[in-house]
């Protein structure tokens, strides 16, 4: 089986975070066919490993790719569209999945190597609280040195055949954010007689996406107040989210937000409650390895693009508070006598359709990467 036709399989059947069961299945199956070690991890994860011909096993690289897809009905018309119904890989895991799974290939024929490589098909990306955490619980690296953990995202803005790197911070954590405001509901002709919890969520929206800057994006994208033209409800709700590039700046704006709740407390008379939902770490590539990364792709024919940071989320962030990691974009974007604006699509929309020849260069960046990498 080659890694265009195992990604086709997983598109085909794709599966919701923490419910990849046939996926995991699949995957072991295939591995095993491989003749490369596997087991099961994080519940409907699966995790390689293959040991060098030469000495230092205690040395290893981890490469990630995430298995879960989203709740999608997908709209691409080709051979092996999505059979599950309103569900699709319209993340690219499918892509990232079938590259990690060539690269493993490519190391179990020829384990001409030293130290020992890891390969992580991880659940649960896109659900709060990832799987990447509930691999790491299970501590699968412990008493190896980890040189590296290397995962990519595909990204259709960039064409086959270019990677984007960020050094150093590069992805945002994500915190979701509920606020409820409680007080004395009734006929909104009656001031002296409510509380109004209506002006009083709106003040504390406004204070919120007040404090955006270029490095902290808080955004409100749901308001429920269950009034009437002239009923003052009792209770006022919200839900957004914070995303912050600084782990110091989060715990800033974590308790403004919770003394901007007390100070709406005393002006308006009610009761502010506020809920945050601590998300993903921000994604924090190491320098040094980003760098390194940078001339290895070059050296091969690889166009690096040197990316902006994205006020987007991903678990990964857990591997960059542990380990030396990079995480980085893969280009699948059509290219060539191929080209066509907008043709491979956008993330997270039911018409993504990333082009198949950007698992090869996948596959050649990635197992680049793990070969230099240990050798550090």
């Amino acid at each position: 089986m080659n890694s265009i036709e195992f990604r086709r399989e997983l598109h085909r059947h794709p599966e919701l975070s923490f419910e990849e069961y046939r996926t995991q299945r699949y995957i072991l199956d295939a591995l095993r066919a491989e003749g490369i070690e596997c087991r099961e991890i994080a519940t409907t994860g699966v995790l390689a490993k293959i040991e060098g011909d030469r000495d230092n096993l205690s040395r290893c690289v981890v490469l990630r790719a995430d298995i879960d897809a989203l709740p999608i009905e997908e709209q691409n018309d080709v051979e092996y569209r999505s059979e599950n119904q309103g569900v699709m890989h319209a993340c690219g895991h499918d892509m990232h999945a079938a590259v990690l799974f060539g690269v493993l290939q490519e190391f179990a024929r020829n384990r001409d190597f030293e130290g020992t490589l890891f390969g992580i098909f991880q659940p649960g990306e896109e659900l709060n609280p990832g799987g990447a955490i509930k691999v790491l619980e299970e501590n699968p690296f412990e008493g190896y040195d980890v040189s590296a953990v290397i995962g990519e995202h595909t990204d259709s803005r960039l064409e086959v055949g270019e990677i984007g790197i960020c050094p150093g911070r590069f992805m945002a954590s994500n915190d979701e954010l509920r606020y409820y405001v409680r007080g004395r509901g009734g006929h909104a002709a009656r001031r002296n007689e409510i509380d109004d919890s209506v002006t009083a969520m709106a003040e504390m929206v406004m204070r919120t996406t007040a404090m955006n800057t270029p490095s902290c994006v808080l955004s409100i994208g749901r308001v429920i107040a269950e009034g009437a033209t002239n009923v003052i409800p009792p209770i006022v709700s919200s839900e957004g989210t914070m995303r912050t590039f600084d782990s110091e700046e989060r715990e800033r704006i974590h308790t403004h937000l919770h003394s901007n709740a007390r100070a709406i407390e005393e002006k308006y008379s009610v009761a502010v409650e506020v809920d945050i939902n601590r998300g993903y770490p921000s994604v924090k590539n190491d320098m040094m390895l980003s760098y390194e990364a940078m001339i290895i792709a070059q050296d091969e024919g690889i166009t690096v693009r040197d990316i902006a940071r994205i006020p987007m989320a991903e678990d990964f962030g857990y591997y960059t508070e542990r380990y030396p990691s990079l995480f980085y974009r893969l280009g699948v974007g059509y290219s060539g006598e191929e080209y066509e604006a907008d043709k491979a699509g956008r993330l997270h929309t039911a018409t993504l359709l990333p082009d198949t020849k950007a698992i090869g260069v996948g596959v050649v960046v990635m197992a680049m990467l793990a070969i230099e990498m240990d050798r550090k």
